[in-house]
């Protein structure tokens, strides 16, 4: 058994009121919440039943690992 960290990407979605929570190394995870703790506490969730899923399908499990972040700016003349 080993540790596994995953990034968590937050947005606040104001239609709805909720924050939207998804993991990019994991494509397609990605659940919500009222809050970001509870937006936070689903990834969590969200994130053990994907990677238990790869490992019984006998999948790799990507990491974030060799993941570099970094913000990029942008003017946009709209």
């Amino acid at each position: 058994m080993k540790t596994l960290s995953y990034h968590v990407m937050l947005r606040w979605e104001a239609e709805d009121e909720v924050y939207t929570a998804w993991v990019p190394s994991l494509l397609g995870c990605v659940t919500f919440g009222k809050t970001i703790e509870e937006a936070l506490e689903m990834a969590r969730d969200a994130i053990e039943i994907y990677v238990e899923t790869l490992i019984s399908h006998g999948e790799e499990v990507p990491s974030d690992e060799s993941v570099i972040e970094r913000t990029v700016k942008i003017v946009a003349h709209a």
